[in-house]
């Protein structure tokens, strides 16, 4: 196997360690990663081979199904040489008869990486500790920061920076699709809104948080229920599901709570931003071609949720485009924290 010197952007800048939040990540770091999943993405386009992780055995523990995350995960792993080992939540004891601890010091001794998505970022962080290896967030129940990394790599595609653009979140203002956002573009120098109801806002200690980062990044951070004032000059409006995973009970109070604030071609137009880009993590109820979709308008009498299938399938929609920089993005996480030159 031939195998290409290293590409112009890694370093040893995140060798050895783990990506569970972006709270734990510099700015700097995270334009590395966004920069890095770039340059893998174009070699990828050339068939050039990249495999950075030869000869590695990478777990990757899902306490959730997954699409896009499973996906990104396998295939970034082959594509950097290494073996990826899929251990779903019935293939192994993990929380039933063997301890987070227990389990993650197994899995370090046999493993050289650990991809993990499941319900508590207690859990994440209990495996970082314990593992001895890189460990991987691919979604908990207080971050998803991989899903950020495709984010901002996808609008810097478009818009050519990050610094300055004016992107909006509109729905579930607390979850962690939205928080990671927060922390992200606060980081990076991002205005960013979140456009949500009241009873949504995220946590007063997170807007806290990601305020003080705003100041020193020079960047604006608003958390309003007003709608025509929120979406006013956005670069893009950013939505997901009303309801997560483990929530479905809730269906009908969010249908009550975001109808209101559903991503629709009147919102689009209120931007005043022809070029206005839209996003969403995926997957999307934007018509009735999931069994979700037909039961909720079964139950409720609406064909569309969060985003109306005008919106998801117009010349705005870059939702695609994030699905596939998952792969890349996840990939550079891989291979920054665990090439060995």
């Amino acid at each position: 196997m031939v195998i290409v010197d290293n590409p112009h952007l890694l370093n040893d800048l995140l060798v050895g360690k783990s990506f569970l939040t972006l709270k734990n990540h510099s700015e700097e770091e995270i334009h590395y990663l966004i920069d890095l999943a770039a340059e893998l993405k174009a070699m990828k386009k050339k068939r050039i081979p990249h495999r950075y992780l030869e000869g590695q055995n990478i777990a990757l523990l899902f306490e959730k199904p997954s699409t896009r995350t499973r996906c990104a995960f396998t295939v970034a792993c082959v594509d950097l040489g290494a073996h990826p080992e899929y251990l779903g939540k019935q293939d192994v004891q993990f929380g039933k008869k063997e301890s987070t601890r227990d389990t993650a010091i197994v899995l370090g001794r046999m493993f050289d990486g650990i991809g993990f998505r499941g319900f508590k970022q207690s859990v994440v962080e209990t495996l970082a500790e314990y593992a001895g290896v890189p460990v991987w967030n691919g979604l908990t129940d207080e971050f998803h920061p991989t899903q950020v990394l495709a984010d901002f790599l996808t609008i810097k595609e478009q818009k050519g920076r990050l610094k300055g653009v004016n992107l909006v979140y509109v729905g579930d203002g607390r979850n962690n699709v939205a928080t990671s956002l927060l922390v992200g573009a606060a980081k990076v120098g991002m205005n960013f809104r979140i456009c949500s109801p009241k009873e949504l806002f995220p946590s007063e200690e997170m807007v806290a948080y990601a305020q003080k980062l705003a100041e020193e990044s020079k960047s604006d951070i608003v958390i309003s229920d007003n709608i025509d004032e929120t979406v006013k000059g956005a670069d893009a409006i950013y939505t997901d599901v009303w309801v997560s995973m483990g929530e479905e009970d809730k269906f009908k109070e969010r249908i009550e709570l975001l109808l209101p604030y559903q991503v629709n071609r009147k919102m689009i137009e209120k931007t005043g931003n022809e070029q206005v880009m839209f996003l969403h993590c995926l997957p999307s109820f934007h018509d009735l071609e999931t069994e979700i979709g037909r039961k909720v308008y079964e139950e409720y009498g609406i064909k569309e949720m969060e985003v109306t299938d005008e919106v998801f399938q117009s010349k705005h929609s870059f939702v695609f485009d994030q699905a596939e920089n998952r792969l890349h993005t996840i990939k550079a996480v891989m291979a920054a924290t665990n090439h060995r030159q």
